[in-house]
């Protein structure tokens, strides 16, 4: 029985660089149904930078529209693309974090972070390494440098902001931050106004008229958010815009007392810069408690903000919040586009923001008021979360929809609360679509002048919450739940998807996305299929077919296709590659024929739970000493009714015709059971304290099963 492939149907996967011709606009409009040509495109603001010869920015512009100039590869050719070379950075490691970095390019230099603490130039014609500088020893996620004055800047995971000399790669001065009192301007920690966690640097470096924007991540441990300019030739902190407001400051009267302290909204993903505005648009994370709202009372700004920022000074000019009193991780954090469009007989200067929500918001750059309107609907309540009474819904249509559906992969796990967008939730974890690594998330989006469209890869990824008290655990995917992905163009115009084309993966997580003058997009995936996109309208792998979980996450690509710089005469596309108590229920294992004999396994899931493809269910298992319950450990003695991993053994593997009992130990108090899903091939219904049910498997395949009463709890027995 093989449990992936439950949908009918599926497109195949696409992997490793896949290119696909986006089609012209009057094209693309008269493919979709009641819709008129498209309006020109207007020129885009030259201030926002070229994408030629050169890609000196992470998003390739100041305006983030991740759009190259070039024509060289075209649908004509595109086919016949080859590797010209490769260069194994670390030796080719797998090991440690996946590697998120964007290559910038320029003058025929490509310039690369990784997550092992090192930055590296590399010729763009030969892969010659021209320089290595290693930046410190504490790894963490690094997702592209800055590029201006002749200097490289870059983050370390010490917190540290470094200037490199571009033609070497020495260092010409370094600025420590998120330290109390030194270069940290009003951070006062007797106050606490350094937050309940220092945090992190997060975000690629952006540089513009001597100033590079450096932003922070730390929302889920209490840090408190805060975005820095800091002087490009010396280090020093021109300003710090904090992403929860302190005492006298716009927006402090939004959170409940003093939870501002440690109210997280950090913005984790670098800004646009508008330089004829002299506008920074930087968009700030969710609150703190992430899905407890309980002790924060308010609308909670700057969380879930695109904030306008002056670019010289630090100070506000105005702000747009997408998720008031945000309890469901809808952080909307993502690289915001801006974009001169022609709506209508009038010329606009939007910036298009959101992403988890599954909709955009376009908002005009100079003032923030919506240019298709904004409805703030009532939406259901839960007093203990103290939830806001309304959220925002932007005219248009959204790119995903907006609940589980039974006909794809965000079909809901049974027996949990179910329900769309912006259902509340007190005690019972609840599954909602959007979920905490769906809709868009943090890929990068791309805007095409030859289309007008925007283009976006998406998750169907639904997301578990409770309010995590007593030790309840949210998560971006029930375990045993299906997710998938796809792509989606959508017309800013009108804030209406123009096509969407599903696969076998979440596009939605650091796979941003390069369109071309050559009308030819890329996206890089994680299944290694690099065959042409050839449909007209979306897309369809040409030769590949899915890698059915067995792609290690550290190996994907969570980074974009951005470099297609003209280092040689041809035009090249670059890309870097809980506490356990009592078991609500134990499970013995009999083979036919065979003494009985109690087997355990313990639990090895993969880290990224958002890493596998349509239908596929990624937690792996190896097996255990017998007698001994997950990570080693005999069950606690008390019994565990919110943990999804308080089954034990919670992975199984046994041979085709093993008799597996289900028991419910007799010292809990609660009724428990085990319940296959989606397949529904047993139920053992409510067993009482000391009762127990058995099963034979007959067939080989791998079943998932919960428990009806606390559905949370999820083991999985696979039968070889």
């Amino acid at each position: 029985m093989e449990r992936r492939n439950f949908l009918t149907g599926a497109a195949a996967a696409v992997g490793g660089t896949m290119a696909f011709a986006p089609l012209r606009a009057p094209e693309a409009q008269a493919q979709t149904a009641g819709s008129r040509l498209a309006l020109p495109v207007p020129r885009q603001l030259a201030a926002f930078g070229p994408t030629g010869r050169d890609f000196p920015k992470v998003c390739g512009n100041l305006a983030n529209q991740n759009h190259s100039t070039l024509r060289g590869i075209d649908r004509g050719n595109v086919r016949r693309l080859g590797g010209a070379w490769h260069v194994n950075l670390e030796g080719g490691s797998t090991s440690g974090r996946s590697q998120q970095s964007t290559i910038v390019a320029q003058d025929g230099v490509l310039y690369v972070q990784t997550a092992q603490q090192n930055v590296f130039a590399v010729d763009g014609r030969t892969g010659e390494v021209k320089w290595r500088t290693g930046v410190g020893a504490r790894q963490t996620n690094m997702r592209g440098v800055g590029l201006g004055e002749g200097l490289v800047f870059t983050t370390s995971g010490e917190n540290v902001v470094y200037a490199l000399d571009q033609r070497t790669g020495a260092v010409v001065w370094q600025r420590e931050l998120l330290i109390a009192g030194e270069g940290d301007p009003s951070c006062d920690p007797q106050e606490g106004q350094c937050g309940g966690n220092r945090g992190g640097l997060a975000g690629a470096i952006v540089y513009w008229d001597g100033l590079i924007y450096v932003g922070t991540e730390g929302s889920t441990a209490g840090a408190r958010g805060r975005g820095y300019a800091l002087n490009a030739r010396t280090g020093e902190v021109a300003w710090t815009f904090w992403g929860t407001p302190g005492p006298g400051e716009y927006g402090n009267d939004t959170w409940e007392g003093e939870t501002w302290k440690t109210g997280g909204a950090v913005c984790w993903i670098h800004p646009a810069v508008d330089p004829e505005l002299g506008l920074v648009y930087w968009t700030f994370g969710n609150p703190y408690p992430r899905t407890n709202g309980s002790t924060r009372g308010g609308a909670n700004l700057f969380s879930n903000c695109l904030v306008a920022i002056d670019a010289k000074t630090g100070k506000r000019r105005w702000h747009f919040q997408s998720v008031h009193h945000d309890i469901w991780d809808y952080d909307n954090v993502m690289a915001p586009v801006l974009i001169d469009l022609q709506i209508g007989h009038r010329k606009r200067k939007v910036v298009v923001y959101g992403s988890k929500v599954g909709m955009y918001y376009i908002l005009d750059r100079a003032t923030g008021r919506p240019v298709h309107g904004i409805t703030e609907r009532p939406v259901p309540q839960e007093p203990r979360q103290k939830t806001w009474p309304t959220q925002p819904f932007p005219g248009g249509e959204p790119f995903v929809h907006q609940a589980p559906s039974f006909h794809d992969t965000t079909r809901p796990v049974p027996y949990y609360p179910t329900g769309e967008i912006f259902t509340p939730f007190w005690d019972d974890a609840t599954i909602l679509f959007p979920g905490a690594g769906g809709g868009a998330d943090w890929s990068y989006l791309s805007f095409s002048p030859h289309t007008g469209f925007v283009y976006v890869g998406y998750g169907l990824i639904n997301s578990s919450y409770s309010n995590t008290n007593g030790g309840r655990v949210n998560t971006a995917r029930p375990l045993g739940e299906y997710f998938s992905g796809g792509l989606a163009a959508v017309d800013p115009r009108t804030n209406k998807p123009v096509w969407r084309k599903e696969g076998e993966w979440s596009l939605a997580h650091g796979n941003g996305i390069l369109t071309t003058a050559g009308r030819v997009m890329f996206q890089g995936s994680r299944t290694g299929c690099s065959s042409p996109w050839t449909t007209p309208t979306a897309a369809t792998c040409g030769r590949g077919s899915a890698a059915r979980a067995s792609t290690p996450a550290r190996s994907a690509t969570r980074s974009t296709a951005s470099s297609t710089s003209r280092s040689s005469p041809r035009q090249r596309a670059a890309l870097p590659r809980h506490p356990q108590g009592r078991p609500p229920l134990g499970v013995q294992a009999r083979r036919q024929g065979r003494p009985r004999a109690r087997a355990h396994a313990a639990l090895q899931a993969e880290p990224d739970p958002r890493g596998g493809g349509r239908g596929q269910r990624r937690e792996r298992h190896r097996h255990a000493r017998p007698d001994l319950g997950p990570r080693g450990r005999a069950p606690g003695g008390e019994e565990n009714t919110v943990a999804q991993n308080a089954m034990s053994p919670q992975h199984l593997t046994v041979p085709v015709g093993t008799e597996v009992t289900f028991v419910n130990p007799a010292g809990n108090e609660h009724s428990h059971g085990a319940a296959s899903f989606f397949e529904h091939v047993f139920n053992s219904g409510r067993l009482k304290p000391g009762e127990s049910y058995k099963h034979r498997f007959t067939g080989r395949g791998e079943y998932f099963y919960n428990d009806p009463v606390f559905p949370q709890s999820t083991g999985k027995i696979v039968v070889q």
